[in-house]
């Protein structure tokens, strides 16, 4: 609707952007870096932090980045599953038919794994909203994926969730899982200088070299946002909406105020 009224070849704050266009903040850099030694050395690694920080988004350029001849990509959002439930949509992940009792399940995911690896495949498992997950799947992690009595790492498993995740991990009963996370990144959100470079690279990548941004309003958009890019976003998207229908060129504080009182953020 405001593309082009604002002269954008396409909406530069879609939470669905092309990983291409990805921005180098701190945490892009930082989480990216850990993954890409997973990659390398395989094993266990996690991704924490608030919601609309950026985890997906670091998750998706990973994985466009792999070799899809050379890794096999499962992705299970835990949201409230059982125990066999997980299983379950393990095993239909990996490609396999699951057996109804869950011991029968065990023995089908390692060997499926232990069958991708023998033909150079190495599976990537991302297991997103763990902080959702209950004690008893966290104690299956740390049997399912044990290989040679705990001498080897066969595949790559990328918990994902919020901070609520990491005082779960913290508890005794789940210290050897613990102890086997190799790669653990907590996200901050943006910095003020990287959200004004952050909704300016946004412009840019969809053909406007000049934001059409009042220069004070960065201040503003940082600190009822705090960072987070899917917050920034969402105002931008509102606030590009509310420009285009009030004809104003260039967005200042007070729209993005009267957008932030649309979604009602707080920081």
């Amino acid at each position: 609707m405001f593309n082009v009224y604002y002269a954008l070849n396409f909406n530069p704050f879609t939470n669905e952007i092309d990983t291409k266009y990805f921005f180098q903040s701190r945490d892009f850099v930082q989480a990216s870096a850990r993954l890409e030694l997973l990659r390398q050395h395989k094993g266990i690694g996690l991704l924490n932090g608030e919601p609309g920080c950026g985890k997906s988004f670091v998750l998706r350029c990973f994985v466009s980045s792999l070799n899809k001849s050379l890794y096999k990509i499962v992705y299970i959002p835990i949201t409230t599953l059982t125990v066999k439930e997980f299983y379950r949509a393990l095993c239909d992940g990996l490609g396999i038919i699951p057996a109804y009792k869950k011991v029968d399940m065990y023995k089908q995911i390692q060997e499926s794994i232990y069958t991708y690896v023998s033909k150079n495949i190495i599976p990537v498992i991302i297991i997103d909203e763990v902080q959702f997950i209950s004690n008893s799947i966290l104690d299956d992690l740390r049997l399912i994926f044990n290989f040679d009595m705990d001498s080897k790492n066969l595949c790559i498993l990328i918990l994902c969730g919020q901070p609520k995740l990491v005082i779960q991990l913290s508890r005794q009963p789940h210290e050897a899982l613990r102890q086997r996370i190799s790669i653990n990144y907590t996200f901050s959100g943006l910095s003020r200088t990287e959200t004004q470079d952050y909704i300016k690279s946004r412009f840019k990548a969809c053909g406007r070299a000049e934001p059409p941004v009042d220069e004070d309003a960065y201040e503003f958009i940082y600190t009822i946002t705090g960072g987070f890019p899917r917050k920034i976003n969402n105002l931008m998207n509102i606030a590009l909406l509310t420009g285009f229908k009030d004809k104003i060129p260039v967005l200042n504080s007070e729209l993005f105020l009267k957008a932030n009182d649309e979604l009602n953020i707080t920081a």
